[in-house]
């Protein structure tokens, strides 16, 4: 086996591991020549990788010669003007504009001096530790360590690494989220202007971004069918698909549909419009539900948490998580996941598998057997 997994104790005990590959090459003229070294990767993967890297530099007589790159290998902050362009090709405005504060708040300053192969561990944890001190909460230290991480994935991929450095990411626990009960989400709407109801009413029923709010088109809306198809978003006058690139279709309850036809207007291709029938900007819609919170006696709110109320309320009443993730957009369950606290059916429904039918001689519920044998809670 050509890699393998080397376990260790060092001189204090301590249990260490590495990934090394074994490598024979027969060479035309009889010649055996065999490599044994440890992955520059410490992962499987890795070591299947430079295992492929060091067969091939064997099979080119380059193996141990000291090669560099004509220009050099760049530092992070040179490579910056390189990854932005593939990130402006790959990513919604909304994404390039978080990555863009990351690396100007965050990643430039602390690595833009280092060589992208001269990153090492050390530096990662530094920057870690610098940035939990000044008060940076987990999760925004992750997301900055991930655009660290894909900044190594897009050298690799365009030949300037052969191997991304380790970025290993912090333990970080799940963010709370906020959802109004289902009095709450009542008092919201009455307390709401007239001309902003309808909007909060779509928004609590079928689980919408505000950017998917702004952007939805009356040709996106079927009132016959009561069916509804999100496939626009806008962030600061972007226009664009959804989150994740993808569409989905959202069907109408008897009080979404209500609202649209309350709602319809020629006045303009968008739902939900100012006066002049232009696509409302994100100032407004902030001041209209903070407004509606406000006289509603609720705690100030924004838009996002009446999707969170909308996937709260369908869990509550007993609808399946993989239909709340069709229905919000998730592109894995572990998003939905967030909400599956707040169904009154899933422990119960865990425990009754063991209800089943048990083979014969086993201790059931109402069993011979089980009558027979002591009981220990006593």
């Amino acid at each position: 086996m050509s890699v393998r997994l080397r376990k260790w104790k060092d001189k204090n005990e301590k249990l260490q591991e590495a990934w090394t590959v074994d490598v024979k090459l027969q060479h035309p003229d009889g010649r055996v020549e065999r490599i044994r070294k440890a992955s520059p990767v410490n992962t499987r993967r890795g070591a299947e990788q430079y295992e492929r890297e060091l067969r091939q530099s064997l099979l080119a007589g380059t193996f141990g010669k000291a090669h560099e790159p004509e220009e050099g290998i760049p530092t992070v902050a040179e490579f910056m003007p390189r990854f932005l362009t593939y990130s402006e090709n790959n990513n919604k405005a909304s994404t390039l504009a978080a990555k863009q504060q990351l690396l100007d708040t965050h990643l430039i300053p602390a690595f833009g001096h280092f060589r992208l192969d001269q990153v090492g561990a050390d530096a990662v944890e530094k920057f870690k530790a610098t940035k939990r001190k000044e008060g940076l909460a987990p999760k925004t230290i992750n997301n900055a360590l991930t655009v660290l991480r894909t900044i190594f994935s897009v050298a690799v991929e365009q030949n300037v690494l052969t191997h991304p450095p380790r970025v290993k990411m912090l333990k970080a626990a799940k963010p709370d989220f906020d959802f109004l009960s289902f009095e709450e989400a009542e008092r919201l709407v009455d307390a709401a202007d007239a001309e902003w109801r309808a909007m909060l009413v779509v928004a609590l029923h079928t689980g919408l971004r505000r950017g998917e709010l702004i952007a939805l088109q009356w040709d996106a809306v079927a009132l016959t069918t009561g069916r509804l198809m999100v496939k626009r978003n806008v962030w600061r006058g972007h226009f664009g698909t959804p989150k994740g690139g993808r569409s989905r279709e959202v069907p109408l309850n008897a009080i979404a549909l209500h609202a649209l036809k309350q709602q319809r207007q020629l006045r303009s291709p968008f739902v939900f419009c100012d006066a002049e029938g232009a696509y409302l900007k994100n100032d407004a819609c902030r001041n209209a539900i903070l407004r509606a919170s406000k006289r509603a006696g609720l705690r100030p709110i924004g838009w996002h948490v009446l999707r969170h109320t909308f996937a709260s309320h369908l869990v509550m009443r007993g609808v399946s998580l993989k239909a709340v993730q069709e229905l919000l957009g998730h592109a894995s369950m572990e998003m939905t996941m967030r909400y599956a606290h707040l169904s009154p059916d899933v422990k119960k429904d865990a425990v009754k598998v063991l209800e089943a039918q048990q083979p014969r001689g086993t201790l059931g519920a109402h069993g011979a057997d089980s009558a027979k044998q002591p009981n220990v809670f006593n």
